[in-house]
This record gives C-alpha cells, sequence and structure tokens, in this order.
C-alpha cells in the first residue's frame, strides 16, 4: 500500500542516506589502514600477485559487512527500537490498527526491507570507498604496485561466484534479521520505563544473530 511504500522511502532514507556519510567516511580510514599495509607488505614480498585475492577476502566477504551492520544496529537499530516502544507506550499501535492499517504490514515490513536494502548498499559503498582510499593513498606515498588497471584487475580477478553469495548471504538476510529484532524488541515494550532496556536488549541481540550468521554464512561457503 502507499502508506507502507512511504514508510519504507523514510527508513531507507533515514538508515541509509543519512548514514551513508559516516560509513563512507568509516571506509576512508579503513582503507587507509588497511589497503595501503596490504599493498606495501605485497609489494615488500613480491607477492603483488595475491594482493585482489586477499582484499576480496578481508573486504568484500568478511570487514565490509560487519563493520556496516556494527554500526547501523547501534545507529538505526536503536532507533527503530526506541521508536517503536515510544508508540506503544503512547496507544499508537492500538490507535493505527482501530483505522484498519495492519500494524505489521505498516511498521514493521518497512522497517525490515528497508534494514536489509541499506546494509546491502552501505557494504558495496563501504567496499569501494575503502579499495579506491588505500590505492590512491598508496599512491600518494609510492608504495603501490603497479597501475590502477592493474589494481582494479586485481580485486576483479579475485572475486569469485562464491564471494558474490557470500556478501549475499551476509548482508540481505542478515539485514532482515536486524531489522526484525529491532521490531520485536520495540514492539515487546510495555512502559515507558522499559524503552531504554529495549534499545539495550536490541544491540545484544542483534550483535549476537548478527556474529551467528556470519559463522554460518562463513562455514557454509567456504567449507
Amino acid at each position: 500500500p502507499r502508506s507502507t511504500r512511504r514508510v519504507l522511502a523514510r527508513q531507507i532514507y533515514f538508515t541509509g542516506v543519512q548514514g551513508l556519510g559516516f560509513i563512507l567516511a568509516f571506509a576512508f580510514f579503513v582503507g587507509l589502514g588497511l589497503v595501503t599495509q596490504a599493498q606495501f607488505w605485497m609489494s615488500r614480498l613480491g607477492t603483488s600477485e595475491f594482493l585482489g585475492p586477499f582484499l576480496v577476502t578481508v573486504i568484500f566477504r568478511e570487514i565490509g559487512p560487519l563493520l556496516v551492520c556494527l554500526v547501523l544496529i547501534g545507529r538505526s537499530g536503536t532507533a527503530i527500537a526506541t521508536e517503536l516502544g515510544g508508540m506503544v507506550v503512547r496507544q499508537e499501535v492500538k490507535v493505527l490498527d482501530a483505522q484498519g492499517l495492519d500494524p505489521m504490514l505498516y511498521l514493521v515490513v518497512p522497517r525490515v526491507i528497508g534494514m536489509a536494502a541499506s546494509v546491502f548498499a552501505l557494504t558495496m559503498g563501504f567496499a569501494l570507498v575503502s579499495l579506491a582510499s588505500g590505492y590512491f593513498f598508496a599512491r600518494l606515498v609510492g608504495i603501490a604496485p603497479g597501475s590502477l588497471e592493474l589494481f582494479l584487475s586485481s580485486i576483479l580477478n579475485g572475486i569469485t561466484p562464491t564471494d558474490i553469495l557470500n556478501l549475499l548471504a551476509k548482508t540481505l538476510p542478515t539485514g532482515l534479521v536486524i531489522g526484525a529484532i529491532c521490531c520485536v524488541e520495540g514492539l515487546n515494550v510495555n512502559y515507558v520505563t522499559e524503552i531504554p532496556q529495549a534499545a539495550t536488549r536490541t544491540v545484544v541481540r542483534a550483535n549476537t544473530a548478527l556474529f551467528v550468521i556470519y559463522a554460518a554464512v562463513s562455514f557454509a561457503t567456504y567449507f
């Protein structure tokens, strides 16, 4: 319904668009440290051909999705839980139900989908910015091995179908689970004093689910 689409758009804007600046700044500094160090040691050891697979393994498979999810849990996850908790305390959820609006469809679905879409998009942005910042900083200080074309070719050659599957599994389903946990914790609030507790439980349970999913996906795709 149109009302649900508006809520979905607002959720994507809050989680994905407004969080973009912090994520990209975070990625910039991660790239400066990680990618520059990788290029330095690969060039010193004479194993530059392994640079692409190494960076794909570290950034695309593990660090990128993990850091993005951790940031969004702390930033957007707690906001979802407190917002829904406040709506429950103010009886707004019952008002929506009395007006014929399904709270599940109007409140939960757009937030869960918005979280998943934002996790995926921000992970891609994180990976691109971290690789770019690391490469150009390494060129600036004179330790980048080869041209930009060789660097990009090394990255692309290091990406396998399994890596793509791993990235999708660590972003979309993880985002859905995180969003669902945030909504459940918020809607389970009964009193205003429970809202801070709901935010705390959201962080703990979402992080627990995140690491369990990561371990399961890594085991399923690479072992």
